[in-house]
């Protein structure tokens, strides 16, 4: 029952349904029914309703039929109107027809007109579409076509710029074509493009820079000093007037100018030619005649690529290389030995530091350099004034310098700090008590100060370090080189007394001329000596020790002197008779001592003494040592005769002063030995001697019983042999008997001194 009731309430809503669509169908228009159509289609009912739709004809036609009836007369007059209109409208269309015939006819160009028109306005849309985009790609091409320019006239930065403009702002707005395809994948390649012709630039401006550098360099360094000499002439020279010089004329010394083979080529790699300059024009600096853009253009181009480490690492090492190339010194200047070289290689490399430090370059560790060649510069000096002391030394005649005028004798006192108020008195000719290498060698230690001071102009060393360097030097100076050439001329095998006395003098007043010297410095530098931490002058030291080799040199030659004329001793030890004088070899000995000691004057006192003193000490032991030496196995009393009076000699010449300044007697006591000696043989006193020996008062003090014993067994052996007989005569029995016992006695003492 549900299902039937559910099927009639359906069917009832469809015939509702279909009753609305037949409704609207009836009342609206006829363009607008497809809508309500659809919807009849829509549904599934379509088949009652077009049931519904055939009995609602059937009903309209029922009624139309019953208004035709209604109105039959009206409609016959009707159709009779309509015939005659049809007969108008036949003639209406006709006229039309003909009309529209010849509307078709001329509108026909007309036509033809319009679509040219319209192919034309077509044709103006495509145009104006095409200027657009060529209006887009027109930059494109004009910076490219730039771009390719600049890089044909080697415009590289402003090419690599107009690249960066090109890449980041133009091809963006126009990339959906193929050629700017065609030029993004280009641009990696014309950017390495850049970047090697902007290094090979830079490489031919390196090339070029080597092979001109030394003018470079040398124009340079030129006007760096000329700049200061200007610079010296300004502090030394006052300004008189108000007239200014030109730059110009300040430079009329510049004579050497840059030529250059290939002006083109030159100015590319960054040399400029300089031929060309007006008359009118100022002389252009070393930086003017050095063109750096390729070094420039390299380095920004290498900065915008993001290479700018890369740029540097290449151009330091490449002018690195250059550097070394430049300052490799030749394989002969490992050591200078001539000053005046080393003083011109300082002298440039001031001058080189003067001009780096114009252009802005750090210099300190070319004077560090300067302060490590300025020690080789004072061993050159050292070495050069070494042979100027021994040419000075050797050419000497060390002798007392005389002077026969007043003009002589100022020239020497201007050569020499010398003043003696009793010289200055004496009348001419007179003479000096130095020899000639006394001025000689004075001036030369102040030439060499000289020396010395040149190298230190212009280092920019205070007056403290440059008085400490010359101070330095100076004693180097003295304590070794001077030292040296005055040890090696007194150590010389042919030299004499004569020339080591004058050797004392000459030195002892050079000693006493070390305070000018002091002084001398002082009024160089400026700076006191009292000042704190400044190096005093060892000269004073170093003259002493050469006057006491001297001195110990005078002491060994004399000696030497004294065994010379010893070895000229002729005793015979034998002789019985008795010598009336002293032997000649000893007269000569002493006369020569005598002429010796009397050019002795001049020495200092304890000099003359001292050598006076050795010369006999010397001169007793060797004739002691003669007397008791092995060969000599026997001798007589006669030979201890003509001994003793040698002896005396030796004694007179003690006693005569031969050098002025001892004490009475005190030279005698150098032979004293020899004398308590051979009085005691002579005066054969051994009774006094064997009872006194040992005390304080005793009169034999200085005989030591060995060296008795050895003499007395000589004259024991000689007793026995020259007297055969003696055994015989009872007075030589006794004297045998008194040399044993005294032989014994001495041997008791010698044993009991031992004990």
């Amino acid at each position: 029952m549900e299902r039937v009731k559910m099927a009639e309430a359906e069917s009832l809503e469809t015939a509702a349904e279909h009753e609305r669509i037949l409704r609207e169908i009836e009342s609206t228009d006829t363009a607008c029914i497809g809508p309500t159509l659809r919807s009849v289609y829509d549904g599934e009912e379509h088949g009652r309703f077009m049931e519904k739709l055939e009995t609602r004809i059937r009903n309209h036609d029922r009624e139309i039929e019953k208004m035709c009836n209604f109105h039959y007369q009206g409609f016959v007059d009707s159709i009779t109107e309509l015939l005659k209109v049809r007969g108008e409208a036949q003639k209406l269309k006709n006229q039309v027809t003909d009309t529209n015939r010849k509307l078709q006819h001329e509108g026909k160009e007309l036509v033809i007109a319009m679509e040219e028109l319209k192919q034309c306005r077509l044709q103006q849309r495509n145009i104006s579409a095409t200027v657009d985009k060529l209006m887009l790609c027109l930059p494109v091409l004009e910076m490219y076509s730039k771009l390719r320019d600049q890089m044909k006239t080697k415009r590289h930065y402003p090419a690599l710029k107009t690249l960066e403009h090109l890449e980041h702002t133009y091809l963006p707005q126009v990339s959906h074509y193929r050629f700017c395809k065609v030029m993004v994948d280009n641009i990696p390649k014309l950017r390495e493009e850049i970047k090697d012709v902007s290094m090979s630039d830079l490489k031919d401006f390196l090339e070029s820079i080597r092979k001109h550098s030394d003018k470079i360099g040398e124009t340079a360094m030129k006007q760096a000093q000329q700049q200061r000499n200007l610079d010296n002439i300004i502090l030394q020279q006052p300004r008189i007037g108000s007239k200014r010089k030109s730059k110009k004329e300040a430079y009329t010394i510049f004579d050497t100018e840059i030529e250059s083979t290939s002006p083109k080529s030159e100015q590319d790699s960054g040399i400029l030619d300089v031929e060309d300059e007006e008359d009118d024009e100022e002389v252009p600096g070393a930086q003017d005649l050095v063109d750096f853009s390729p070094v420039y253009r390299c380095l920004h181009i290498y900065s915008v690529l993001g290479a700018r480490e890369t740029f540097e690492n290449y151009y330091r090492k490449q002018r690195r290389k250059q550097a070394r190339l430049v300052l490799q010194p030749p394989s002969n200047m490992s050591y200078c030995s001539d000053p005046n070289l080393v003083l011109d290689l300082k002298n440039l490399i001031v001058l080189f530091a003067d001009t780096l430090q114009v252009y802005g370059f750090p210099v300190n560790q070319l004077f560090d350099m300067l302060l490590e060649i300025r020690d080789q510069y004072s061993e050159t000096l050292l070495k050069k004034w070494s042979g100027i002391f021994r040419n000075i030394l050797d050419s000497d005649n060390y002798s007392p310098i005389p002077v026969t005028s007043e003009e002589m004798y100022k020239k020497v006192i201007g050569q020499f700090p010398f003043q003696d108020a009793e010289l200055e008195k004496q009348p001419f000719p007179k003479k000096f008590p130095f020899s000639e290498f006394v001025p000689k060698v004075y001036n030369q230690i102040k030439e060499f100060i000289y020396a010395c001071l040149k190298f230190s102009e212009d280092l920019h060393l205070s007056s403290t370090e440059v008085d400490d360097m010359i101070r330095k030097s100076t004693n180097l100076l003295l304590t070794r080189t001077l030292s040296n050439s005055l040890q090696n001329v007194i150590k010389r095998k042919n030299i004499g007394l004569t020339e080591l006395v004058q050797i004392i003098i000459n030195t002892t007043h050079l000693e006493k001329s070390c305070k000018y010297l002091e002084e001398f410095i002082t009024n160089i530098t400026n700076v006191l000596p009292e000042t704190v931490h400044t190096t005093k002058l060892y000269g004073t030291t170093t003259f002493k020790d050469a006057r006491h080799a001297a001195e110990e040199e005078i002491y060994t030659n004399l000696n030497q002197k004294i065994d010379q004329f010893l070895q000229l001793a002729d005793y015979d030890w034998m002789t019985g008779d008795l010598g009336s004088k002293a032997s000649d070899y000893l007269v000569d000995l002493i006369a020569f001592l005598r002429s010796t000691f009397a050019v002795f004057t001049h020495l200092p006192g304890k000099v003359a003494q001292t050598a006076c003193m050795s010369a006999c000490k010397h001169l007793a032991t060797s004739l002691m040592q003669l007397l008791l030496e092995a060969e000599v196995r026997q001798l007589t009393l006669g030979a201890l005769q003509q001994f003793n009076l040698d002896v005396r000699e030796c004694e007179q010449f003690a006693r005569s002063g031969p050098v002025p300044g001892f004490q009475e007697d005190t030279l005698q006591l150098a032979f004293i030995d020899l004398r308590q000696l051979l009085d005691l043989f002579i005066q054969w006193d051994w009774s006094t001697y064997l009872a006194d020996y040992g005390q304080p008062t005793c009169k034999y003090l200085r005989v030591n019983p060995v060296t008795a014993l050895t003499l007395l067994e000589k004259m024991k052996d000689t007793s026995r042999k020259n007297n055969m007989f003696a055994q015989f005569r009872k007075n030589e029995r006794d004297k045998q008997k008194l040399i044993d016992t005294v032989a014994k006695q001495l041997r008791g003492l010698i044993s009991s001194h031992h004990s």
